[in-house]
């Protein structure tokens, strides 16, 4: 099934003025994502919060933050201090300057261009940067989500449902971590420009492309799909804003598939935000002896998600009219699967070699060695050498 392009309605132009003001309410101490949504809700513009009453900010803010906190929050928005207006406008200088480079694109949240599904969620971002194909926004999604420390079975398993559900025209949206992310990107890219495409959701500034080990797979996103943040330009790494991104990975998709996932993992956060944005999720079994099969499990157990064993089990939920076929193949974990992953890692030993010779060793074809090296490689087992030689790394499969 082919994706197409639906018509992409154009942002409305930003002035540095309104966006330092959309800025202000981001960046206000003591009010957060989910009271600033709140007071947009109500007052419509970042200004018209600035300007309204004590009373009126306090009875809003009563509703989502707790009475202790309300006083300090209040006065924050009436008294910003000078250096926050000044970092406002500097940032609001910057963003604009960004904005003139091709496919870079910036949406405020009353915007009649911002994704509507994602608008409607509690916490809504007020600002959404992207950088590449925008049009993916507003196409029918999956999120794909798992564990950073996936194990090389996993990362098999996402890249492969992934380009599954991309050929069948769900766009992809993930986050660009390490593991799981980076496979499920990689996976929809490999459908081709007929597939959905897929979309990276970061937690830092979209200027950064973090982690730097998935650079090379970020700038193919921006050039083949989209790159999307709510961070201002700059924005570091910070440990708080990725578990906060997640509730726009889970936003912007009709539902949520979690493959490996331990009993306290971030991907479990995912799917409580999509749980209360009323999205389907779907987990992947897995062994009950394997810490990364807990979560998912237990979400399975729990019924608060469809176990997946196909990429067919999502399709027939959130893209019913998608044709079966060779892009909704049965991928059942298997052990054929494991066999041919210990295989490849057999055949290279500790001896680094192409992937060519990597397949007649192992008697595989080259398309399998080659898809299975990219699995070993996201799984941190093996590693890529100049000149496309595979090296053996001395980690344990999980």
């Amino acid at each position: 099934m082919q994706a197409t392009d639906t018509p992409t309605p154009r942002p409305q132009p930003l002035s540095a003025r309104a966006l330092a003001s959309w800025l202000r309410l981001q960046l206000t101490p003591g009010v957060g994502v989910t009271a600033a949504a709140a007071l947009i809700a109500e007052l419509q513009h970042p200004d018209r919060v600035f300007e309204a009453d004590p009373a009126a900010l306090g009875s809003v803010l009563s509703e989502v933050l707790a009475d202790k906190l309300v006083p300090a929050a209040v006065q924050a928005l009436r008294r910003p201090p000078p250096a926050l207006l000044d970092e406002c406008a500097g940032l609001a200088e910057a963003a604009l300057r960004w904005l003139e480079l091709p496919g870079h694109q910036l949406m405020a949240l009353d915007d009649p261009a911002f994704p509507s599904q994602l608008r409607n969620i509690p916490a809504a971002p007020l600002l959404l940067y992207t950088r590449g194909r925008r049009a993916l926004l507003y196409q029918p999604s999956v999120a794909i989500v798992g564990s950073r420390n996936a194990s090389a079975q996993g990362v098999a398993n996402a890249d492969r449902f992934a380009e599954a559900l991309a050929a069948s025209g769900l766009t992809v949206a993930s986050g660009l971590a390490l593991g799981i992310d980076a496979a499920a990107h990689a996976g929809a890219l490999a459908a081709g420009p007929a597939g959905g495409g897929t979309v990276a959701v970061v937690g830092t500034g979209i200027d950064r492309l973090y982690p730097a080990r998935n650079r090379e797979l970020a700038l193919r996103i921006a050039a083949e799909g989209c790159i999307v943040s709510e961070y201002p330009l700059g924005t570091a790494p910070l440990p708080d804003n990725f578990p906060r991104r997640n509730r726009i990975i889970s936003g912007l998709a009709r539902g949520v598939l979690v493959i490996e996932a331990a009993a306290q993992s971030g991907s479990l956060i995912t799917a409580r935000y999509a749980l209360n944005q009323g999205r389907d999720v779907f987990a992947v079994p897995g062994s009950i002896h394997a810490t990364l099969s807990k979560g998912c499990n237990a979400l399975i157990r729990e019924c608060k998600a469809k176990l997946a064993e196909s990429a067919a089990d999502v399709l027939e939920d959130l893209l019913p009219e998608a044709p079966t076929g060779a892009g909704a193949e049965r991928l059942q974990v298997t052990a054929q699967l494991r066999a041919e992953l210990d295989a490849v890692l057999t055949a290279l030993g500790h001896d680094p070699a192409n992937a060519d010779a990597l397949a007649l060793r192992a008697g595989l074809s080259a398309a399998d060695a080659h898809s299975h090296l990219l699995a070993l490689e996201l799984a941190g087992l093996v590693e890529r050498l100049p000149g496309g030689i595979f090296q053996r790394l001395t980690r344990q499969r999980p």
